[in-house]
């Protein structure tokens, strides 16, 4: 028997990074860093939005090692923190050593880059952007860059019950290996999730618990871009993601953990890539909590 899950495309992903007004600086030095990396299509802000600046570049499309990013000019609305992170799978020291020398100029260590019992050779740093990367030696992951989110404060606890939310939903999808803390290790308690990754249509993601006072916890300023290939979708998406959760504006979300999420169509890109088409279609997606795919289409 069917479900509304099996109709489902299998969606591509695309992580959006919020910027004050540095996100072309940024898209550009990560596509110099980083292999088989390019920017794609850049969107001028057309005015009248609630963030960032009238002719300055609203949102930039690049992509690193063939997975899909966007920078967006946003504003200094939200601000990057480690909740959410991104592990890169090296596949020799010299890799390793190539991105820690790339990232920490400007930027802050948070774990230096030393052998630890899961590599041996990794560290954890902020880069001059914020953003956080975990640079790793690891012949396991077929995946280069794997986002990696923490589950802190009351959410902490949380991380194996999101996952296996997250892997109902999407088709194609299922967790990989799960290590828990074999005993209380204060703050954090036996049983919680020290590491687990899980692969969502195809796309790795890996999630933790950490009771530690970190004084960070999800929002808006990393979010996953779900495109979607009809209204039939995007309404399930947004349906069971707003569920226990709270909606925002132009497909945006927050789901019941707090993760941002938007919804779009994946032809939204290509709606806003001509000026004059962009400025008829950002009023409407402006008035829009959910979108409308013909009522933008017709814009």
């Amino acid at each position: 028997m069917s479900t509304e899950k099996d109709k489902l495309s299998i969606p591509k992903f695309t992580t959006c990074l919020w910027f004050n007004e540095e996100g072309r600086e940024a898209a550009e030095f990560y596509t110099q860093l980083f292999s088989d990396a390019k920017v794609s299509q850049v969107v001028d802000n057309p005015g009248g939005l609630p963030s960032g600046k009238k002719d300055q570049e609203l949102s930039i499309a690049f992509s690193l090692c063939g997975q899909s990013f966007l920078a967006l000019n946003g504003g200094p609305h939200y601000k990057i923190n480690p909740s959410i992170s991104f592990i890169i799978n090296c596949k020799s020291e010299e890799e390793v050593d190539h991105f820690w020398d790339g990232l920490t100029p400007g930027g802050k260590i948070m774990m230096p880059l030393d052998k630890y019992p899961f590599s041996k050779k990794y560290g954890w740093v902020a880069d001059r952007f914020g953003i956080s990367w975990q640079v790793m030696f690891s012949k396991e992951f077929p995946q280069k860059i794997m986002p990696s989110l923490i589950f802190t404060g009351d959410l902490c606890g949380r991380a194996e019950e999101a996952l296996n939310f997250y892997v109902s939903l999407f088709p194609g999808s299922h967790t990989g290996g799960i290590m828990r803390r074999e005993e209380n290790q204060p703050p954090d308690k036996k049983g919680t999730v020290m590491f687990e990754d899980f692969n969502l249509s195809g796309y790795w993601f890996t999630a933790m618990d950490s009771a530690h006072d970190h004084g960070f916890q999800f929002n808006p300023a990393i979010s996953f871009i779900v495109n979607c290939k009809t209204q039939e979708e995007i309404d399930y998406y947004w349906n069971h993601f707003t569920d226990e959760g709270r909606e925002s504006q132009c497909g945006w979300l927050e789901d019941k953990f707090g993760v941002s999420w938007q919804i779009i169509p994946s032809g939204l890109q290509e709606l806003l890539k001509n000026p004059e088409r962009a400025k008829r279609v950002f009023p409407e997606l402006m008035k829009m909590k959910k979108l409308d795919i013909d009522v933008l289409e017709k814009a």
